[in-house]
């Protein structure tokens, strides 16, 4: 399993934040129905948002990355942000959950 931790410069407050509120209400169920996606949830910080997924392997998140639905999303979340995408693939190796 691993976490998919992408943050984007797109600012929560202005009207990009907004077209981007809209595009992830309406992709997030069918990115969470692709093979291997175990779910995908959206956070926002003062000036960032950012998405975090739950994929079953690397393989996975690579085939969503190479899918038509990533290729209709990205283009449009891309034209969105004031600067460069980060993204970092991670393995969990602890948690505690109440």
């Amino acid at each position: 399993m691993i976490e998919r931790i992408v943050k984007l410069a797109i600012d929560p407050n202005s009207e990009q934040g907004t077209a981007f509120r809209m595009i992830f209400a309406e992709s997030k169920n069918n990115i969470a129905e692709q093979p291997g996606c175990h779910g995908v949830q959206l956070l926002e910080s003062e000036r960032h948002f950012f998405t975090f997924s739950h994929w079953e392997s690397e393989a996975d998140l690579n085939a969503y990355r190479e899918s038509a639905l990533f290729g209709e999303v990205w283009p449009k979340t891309k034209a969105l942000f004031y600067d460069k995408p980060q993204a970092w693939t991670c393995h969990k190796t602890d948690s505690s959950e109440a």
